[in-house]
């Protein structure tokens, strides 16, 4: 597993963002982003002339202290692009929540997306799910993941996969909000969703309870170990 942060800090954008510890801003609101020194780590060689991030097996999680199109990162992102163009031998994944930017500054080269590149789209209720999907699923994306953390309510994938067809998706991950001012996550909502991937033969994860988790009328407050482990002991991801 290997993390690449090219730069940090974000705005919030939407009901899942209200407790995000990523939302880094000034006192007069204005948004504080900053290049990280690991700007071009996939480039990077050693004295050798090796690569010094090297392929091991799994994604390269990118860009997850921001969102990867925030506006205020437009003037860094086509060199992230070239570098992710050189490296085809890793697979970057990234998250968003302001899909409807996805068009603004795409590669030249990117026509149906690269082939080395996933992309997750960040729901946490309906309204959210609205707003966004459509435009995910239209745009041209190679694979695509579907992320709902923190899950805030129930959401209904299945219109949209019925509409774009699911061919794509590569897996859904979902899971309840952490922190001292978590919001409630409801173990129906997850399970609503597993059945919805289990329909649609989609990949799916329970990655975390969330602090504040409901399962059949009792509440729980969890540390956030136990919240992982409590779902992982749920056993309830797919695989395909």
């Amino acid at each position: 597993m290997s993390g690449w942060n090219p730069w940090h800090g974000c705005t919030k954008v939407g009901e899942g963002c209200r407790n995000c510890f990523l939302g880094v801003e000034a006192a007069n609101g204005a948004c504080v982003l900053a290049r990280n020194r690991d700007f071009d780590l996939p480039v990077r060689r050693d004295n050798r002339n090796r690569y010094i991030l090297q392929n091991d097996g799994d994604y390269v999680y990118t860009c997850f202290t921001s969102d990867f199109l925030h506006p205020q990162a437009d003037a860094w992102r086509p060199a992230v692009w070239q570098f992710m163009r050189e490296r085809t031998d890793l697979n970057f994944l990234f998250l968003t929540k302001r899909i409807n930017r996805f068009y603004a500054g795409l590669p030249f080269d990117w026509d149906e997306g690269y082939e080395n590149v996933s992309i997750g789209c960040s729901c946490e209720d309906e309204r959210s799910a609205r707003a966004r999907l459509p435009v995910f699923f239209e745009a041209p994306i190679a694979h695509r993941f579907l992320v709902f953390q923190p899950l805030l309510e129930p959401i209904n994938i299945e219109p949209y996969l019925l509409q774009y067809g699911s061919d794509s998706i590569r897996g859904v991950v979902c899971g309840g909000e952490s922190g001292a001012n978590a919001r409630l996550c409801d173990f129906s909502w997850i399970l609503s969703l597993r059945a919805q991937c289990e329909k649609f033969h989609i990949p799916f994860r329970f990655k975390q309870t969330g602090a504040f988790f409901r399962k059949d009328g009792t509440c729980y407050h969890l540390s956030k170990p136990m919240q992982l482990r409590q779902a992982a002991k749920a056993d309830i991801d797919l695989y395909y």
